[in-house]
């Protein structure tokens, strides 16, 4: 299954609201994204299905190993491509707002370049 940027986002979000060490639930990514509950309940159930996601009885998300993959990298790519925008001297409201455009389309390659540039690498 191929991701589109909706489901990188949807792990992503995922992925942040774990790291605050408390199991994620629907709900809160409804509330972190700002979403309807269908959308959300929709999104979940096509990242299930997709093998990045499971459920357990509770209700609780985890991400699988292929679903943490593509969220790390998709987070990771948010985070540097902030950084590096603020560091050109972008606003950093608008830096993150591109970044989390820019961090769905660009290139591996092209990535890789500003990584190495930023001393990150």
């Amino acid at each position: 299954m191929q991701l589109q940027e909706s489901g990188e986002m949807y792990l992503e979000t995922i992925l942040i609201l774990s790291l605050k060490g408390k199991p994620v639930r629907s709900i809160d990514v409804v509330e972190y994204m700002g979403y309807s509950k269908p959308s959300v309940s929709r999104a979940v159930g096509l990242l299930k299905s997709g093998g990045y996601l499971e459920m357990d009885q509770n209700g609780y998300l985890t991400l699988t190993d292929e679903g943490r993959r593509v969220a790390e990298r998709t987070y990771e790519r948010h985070q540097l491509l902030t950084e590096f925008f603020v560091h050109i001297g972008v606003n950093p409201d608008v830096a993150a707002e591109d970044a989390c455009k820019i961090e769905h389309v660009i290139s591996d390659e092209t990535f890789q370049a500003i990584k190495k540039h930023a001393g990150k690498e």
